[in-house]
């Protein structure tokens, strides 16, 4: 009978587990334990070798190291598989909005070959590396910490002086009937204009930390978005509240051999 994706999840899980606190796994022990034969134990550390978390060898499979470190963030690997994920949709000569979620900033990194011109209101952006062929061009604003966002009526004059062909913002909370919101109030008319400037698609990038949740401070309705690009760690009840409102949905796995 074929296991279901569920099944097979739970299991690799399990699986990841026992590398986490052991170091290394034997592949005979492993199918013995979880009643399943010596094959799909291989494909399950196959599976986790291709995500940068394992290195096999015969019999067994071991932890690579740099996966520890990563993980002190749970939420570090999903961020980055979403913002790769949203960079294929950047074609070349999109001009683009970025706001000051940290996982929107990230599709920086993944834009490679393409002449690309990124507006953001993220002071962060100075710091990322990036291709020679994306310019990034900063809103000006007030300066706010920790985050070093750039809000208030000099950012929003400047916003209004351009557009976009897309949008990708990230947020505090992403809910199926409030929609985008966000903690922080100078933010909400910042990215009031991002969507409202943009002449294309606009994406909403939340991890599963942000979905269903609603903040203070509400930015726009469901429907103003695209697309939804999240992971799998959203029920499946969920994802279907927002295909409901007409949103494209698409679940990633964490991007466990990513690159700080």
């Amino acid at each position: 009978m074929k296991m279901t994706k569920e099944v097979v999840d739970k299991r690799r899980k399990k699986i990841m587990q026992k590398i986490q606190v052991k170091g290394t796994v034997d592949v005979e022990e492993l199918a013995s334990e979880l009643n399943v034969t010596p094959l799909t134990i291989r494909r399950d550390l196959q599976y986790w070798e291709d995500m940068g978390a394992v290195e096999r060898f015969y019999g067994g499979a071991k932890l690579v190291q740099n996966f520890v470190e990563h993980d002190v963030d749970p939420n570090e690997a999903y961020k980055h598989a979403i913002a790769k994920f949203a960079a294929t949709f950047v074609d070349d000569g999109d001009t683009i909005f970025i706001n000051t979620s940290s996982t929107a900033l990230l599709i920086i990194k993944y834009i490679i070959g393409k002449r690309v011109t990124i507006i953001t209101n993220n002071g962060k952006a100075i710091f990322c590396d990036h291709d020679p062929n994306v310019q990034i061009v900063m809103t000006g604003g007030e300066l706010r910490f920790p985050k070093e966002t750039m809000t208030g009526d000099f950012a929003l004059n400047n916003l209004q002086r351009v557009k976009a062909n897309k949008a990708f913002l990230g947020c505090n909370g992403f809910d199926s009937e409030v929609g985008m919101s966000t903690a922080i109030l100078p933010e909400v008319i910042i990215n009031e204009a991002m969507i409202s400037r943009c002449s294309g698609a606009a994406f909403i990038l939340a991890d599963a930390t942000k979905i269903n949740y609603v903040h203070q401070f509400v930015v726009a309705k469901p429907d103003s978005f695209a697309y939804l690009i999240t992971d799998t760690r959203v029920p499946a009840e969920q994802i279907e509240e927002f295909e409901e409102k007409g949103i494209l949905v698409k679940q990633l796995d964490p991007l466990l051999n990513y690159k700080k």
